[in-house]
């Protein structure tokens, strides 16, 4: 039977440790703060693409919501079992092997997290210079051709450089010190969502649905077309829940992680389930399906229609301050992924660094903050992340189906936490990841092609790392060294 991958404190005792320094609020709040950001407030015009009514909008966020609590559950299993830094990464390695885990890191490193980061630092600027236009995307500072291709830069993208390197820098000096960010900005999320939720239930003037029956009301008709559609409608809900698995990255970082991890995991994925039904039924009190559709800024547009266009500049605050919340969220979990394969030597040896007076990893926060900040002024950051993003939901139903596979595995190992509705949850969570994956194939073959492809070239470099650890490893090298 194959033994488990060594602890990395096993491996190297005499290397600086990452500190346990985040308590039950702090991981409550991570998995909150790196989820909720600017999609509430875009995403819902969107899946009304799909979806016709009011009811089918509500119930595609619902089953998000469950969706994503199922995937946390069993997360929580994992994370309690593994509490080191890697998250998804360790468990997919421990229960496939490392060349699975490897290609899920390299896909969250170059494509998910660069592009991610990159995405919302634009749009951070993007709102930011809504109370500062000479700073916005639509400023142009320059404007030329590269190698046949246009090219422009704005002061916007600057500004979305500007925002990750500052930061990157608030977390370098500690886990505790970007904690502490994060956890302002996410109560101050939490209080304007709650502000927005409370008037527009109380107060304010509706165009939208007036009872319960008008909830399905031009609803779709059920068959298989209706499936696909609704399929298609839950990826975008869940491109707005994505992030959850934040708290399972810093694992190693977080206070009594056999009880923190899963109930920081619960109680996060709870309240954002919650928040987001009770904005969505603010949405649809406010206005009428057919002025949401398509449309990108829906929270503007419910917030004018309830209380007039001064709540334009009110939201749109609102907006800026969750998403620079969100992007201090993901810049301080996603480097724990990069320590963890750099210590299994399967990415760039530097980024297994941790810093010995701060205790953060500290080089691969500078290597993600390079990386994000070329695609911002690149510009190429949205195709990055949209051909590859639906990839991932392959490696989220290994996750679930991890956790049967380590029962089998590694039935020995302490698991202080193990998942409810055992082994439903975790089988559903990956039926689902993987219809989701079949229906984006089926519906958007190029996209998805080019996606895999993508991923696909991480393959060299993988042998690569791989041929360069036993080469390290070998007697003669050794020696040399």
């Amino acid at each position: 039977m194959p033994t488990p991958a060594m602890p990395p404190e096993q491996r190297n005792p005499d290397k600086p440790k990452l500190l346990r320094r985040l308590n039950l609020l702090d991981t409550t709040l991570l998995v909150i703060g790196a989820v909720v950001g600017s999609g509430i407030f875009m995403t819902s015009g969107y899946i009304l693409e799909y979806v016709s009514s009011p009811g089918w909008l509500l119930l595609v966020w619902l089953v998000g919501g469950l969706f994503t609590l199922g995937g946390a559950l069993s997360c929580a299993e994992l994370g309690a079992m593994y509490p080191r830094a890697g998250g998804q990464y360790v468990y997919i390695r421990e229960a496939y092997g490392s060349f699975a885990g490897y290609l899920y890191g390299w896909g969250f490193f170059w494509f998910i997290m660069g592009g991610g980061i990159a995405a919302l630092a634009v749009g951070f600027a993007e709102y930011f210079g809504y109370f500062a236009p000479g700073l916005s995307t639509q400023t142009l500072l320059l404007k030329t051709t590269v190698f046949g291709h246009p090219y422009s830069l704005s002061a916007g993208q600057l500004v979305a450089a500007a925002t990750i390197v500052f930061l990157t820098g608030v977390n370098y000096f500690g886990v505790k010190s970007g904690a502490i960010v994060q956890d302002i900005f996410t109560f101050l999320r939490i209080g304007s969502v709650l502000a927005l939720v409370v008037l527009g239930l109380t107060v304010g003037k509706r165009a939208g649905i007036s009872s319960v029956q008008d909830l399905f009301r031009g609803g779709s008709d059920i068959g298989p077309h209706a499936v696909t559609l609704f399929g298609l409608a839950l990826i975008a809900a869940l491109w707005t829940y994505d992030g959850w698995y934040a708290v399972n990255c810093t694992a190693e970082e977080i206070k009594r992680p056999e009880r923190n991890i899963p109930l920081g995991l619960l109680l996060g994925t709870l309240s954002i389930t919650l928040i987001y039904l009770l904005v969505n039924v603010v949405y649809v009190l406010a206005l009428p399906v057919d002025r949401m559709r398509g449309i990108a800024r829906v929270g503007e547009l419910a917030s004018s229609q309830l209380f007039g266009p001064t709540a334009t500049s009110i939201i749109s605050g609102a907006i800026t301050i969750s998403i620079f919340g969100c992007l201090s969220a993901n810049i301080l979990f996603a480097p724990r992924v990069y320590l963890a394969m750099a210590e299994d030597k399967l990415f760039f040896r530097s980024m297994s660094y941790i810093h010995p007076r701060y205790r953060v990893p500290s080089k691969a926060l500078i290597g993600q903050a390079v990386w994000s900040c070329l695609l911002c002024l690149s510009g190429t950051y949205r195709d990055l992340y949209e051909f590859v993003v639906f990839a991932l939901v392959i490696f989220f139903g290994a996750t679930g189906l991890a956790v049967i596979v380590l029962r089998r595995k590694r039935p020995h190992l302490p698991r202080p936490y193990r998942t409810w509705g055992y082994p439903v949850v975790p089988i559903l969570f990956a039926l689902i990841n993987l219809f989701i994956f079949i229906n984006t194939i089926i519906s958007q073959p190029q996209k998805s092609l080019f996606g895999l492809l993508m991923l696909g070239l991480g393959i060299p470099a993988y042998f690569y790392w791989k041929g360069r650890a036993r080469a390290a490893a070998s007697p003669g090298k050794g020696v040399e060294q």
